[in-house]
Formats: C-alpha cells, structure tokens, sequence
C-alpha cells in the first residue's frame, strides 16, 4: 500500500489526532504502527476520541463515517488509516 510509505501524510494523520483529541504528545512520538486505542495505549485514545477522529477524517478525506466496523479496521494504527486513504 501506498499510504504507509508517504510520510508526510502520516505526519498529517498524526497531527490530526492530536488536534482532533486534545493530546500533549509530539507527532514524532506516535510510531507508525501502534495500536492508537486502548486504555493500555501511549494515546490511550477511547471511543469518544474514535468519534471525533472519525468526523474529522470524513470531512478532510471523505472516509464514510457511518461504518464502525469498517472504521475500527481503518483506525488501528497511523499505517492502517494512511494506507486506507491512499491505497494505491
């Protein structure tokens, strides 16, 4: 997949996480591949945060927001939502 090769969209997805959830942590402290929710989690990000990334995610890449199973898919780490955006 693409997205997870092109680094400068997955700074944008990092950013904007942090945004979107209010977090005190640096891009450049999220590595690429970890698990983004879950209490046990360096972002420990919850589903309230589930919803607001996934309404900002709607409206900057178009990513349907009414599917919480495909979200949930989407959503497990910075490369999983890079390569979902840009997959070829």
């Amino acid at each position: 997949m693409i997205g997870s090769q092109d680094e400068a969209l997955k700074l944008e997805l990092k950013q904007l996480i942090i945004e979107e959830c209010d977090k005190d942590i640096e891009p450049q402290e999220i590595s690429d591949d970890e698990i983004l929710f879950g209490s046990d989690t360096k972002l420990e990000l919850d589903s309230m945060d589930a919803l607001q990334i996934s309404m900002a995610l709607h409206k900057k890449y178009g990513i349907d927001a009414n599917d919480s199973k495909k979200l949930r898919k989407i959503m497990v780490s910075i490369n999983t939502l890079a390569d979902h955006i840009q997959p070829e």
